[in-house]
């Protein structure tokens, strides 16, 4: 009778380890990467990210899984681009342009008043991504794809109609551009993060920005300012790049639905942004904002600081930047 009972045991024991051995081997079959964000879960490029993960997952039938991380709750957006390189992560989405202080090819789509409509952007990146690409490939990273923003404007909170009124003011910098603007400004350049911007405002480490209507938005900016300047200075891009090795090591079916999904998500995340922009402006204003271009002085100003930011940042790319800028005006004039 005892030994019935232990046979007995015995096969309930294996049929559990056989189930749990089962459900572990399901789970493992599923390569998971982590993808860190900066920006909420609520903005249509992270929107528009997890929809890329969902394409991956589908294209490889569950066999590669990209998890969203948002908001900077996985590392903070200054560090993704250094932790995928290092290959902490094997994928992340940054703005490149806020790391031109290590090359300023990095701040092609941040150049003022040189493609200031989507049209414009697109033609400038068309003709700019064969170096970028390149350029993070120096660095173990391969470009994915890239989704533009919304037309940057400057936040205020009292009405300004000349640089002399700014001068000293504390301005949010995300990139070498933004900074430079504020000091060519006489404003003080203070590096914030998009997920810290709305503290930065209440407390006062900052009390005026550049920025798209879709950053103002997230960060419900109208509680801090009341001034929204439509400058249409340039329209920046959020890239989403992999480790190179990490890339390299997935099986050539998993590559080719990266590549796919990643075609996919940068058309449809430009489109969005294209139809995002008047309904991000269109908020600006239901919340109280007052939303206008630039008065004529204001706007020569901002133009001269423009002309000085292109310039500089031709002679600092050399011949890579000025290909790249006589291709795009040579590509807009036959539009």
């Amino acid at each position: 009778m005892k030994l019935v009972l232990w046979l007995a045991s015995m096969t309930i024991l294996g049929v559990i380890v056989a189930f749990i051995g089962a459900a572990s081997g399901t789970a493992s079959s599923s390569l998971i990467w982590h993808m860190p964000t900066a920006y909420p879960i609520s903005n249509y490029q992270t929107q528009n990210a997890v929809s890329f993960a969902e394409l991956v997952e589908e294209c490889t039938d569950g066999g590669l899984r990209i998890i969203i991380h948002a908001g900077g709750s996985l590392f903070k957006g200054h560090q993704i681009k250094r932790v995928v390189r290092t290959g902490q992560v094997p994928i992340g989405e940054r703005l490149l342009s806020a790391h031109s202080n290590e090359n300023r090819l990095y701040a092609v789509d941040s150049i003022p008043f040189v493609a200031s409509s989507f049209a414009d952007a697109r033609r400038l990146w068309t003709v700019a991504r064969p170096a970028v690409e390149a350029l993070l490939a120096s660095e173990g990273l391969v470009l994915l794809y890239s989704v533009i923003w919304p037309p940057q404007g400057i936040y205020f909170r009292n009405e300004v109609t000349t640089v002399s009124e700014i001068r000293g003011m504390r301005f949010r910098a995300y990139n070498a551009t933004t900074a430079r603007v504020a000091e060519l400004a006489g404003m003080i350049p203070v590096q914030i993060e998009a997920a810290e911007m709305s503290q930065a405002l209440a407390t006062g480490v900052v009390s005026s920005f550049m920025a798209s209507g879709s950053s103002g938005y997230d960060s419900k900016v109208w509680e801090h300012v009341q001034y929204f300047y439509d400058a249409k200075a340039w329209l920046p891009r959020n890239s989403v790049f992999a480790n190179r090795t990490e890339f390299d090591a997935l099986p050539g079916k998993y590559q080719v639905c990266i590549k796919s999904a990643a075609a996919s998500a940068e058309e449809n995340g430009n489109i969005k942004a294209t139809e995002m922009s008047v309904w991000y402006i269109e908020q600006l204003i239901k919340n109280g904002m007052t939303v206008i271009p630039p008065g004529a002085q204001f706007q020569k100003e901002l133009a001269n600081i423009g002309l000085t930011l292109a310039s500089e940042w031709s002679e600092e790319t050399g011949k890579i930047g000025r290909d790249i800028l006589d291709a795009y005006r040579a590509a807009s004039e036959d539009n």
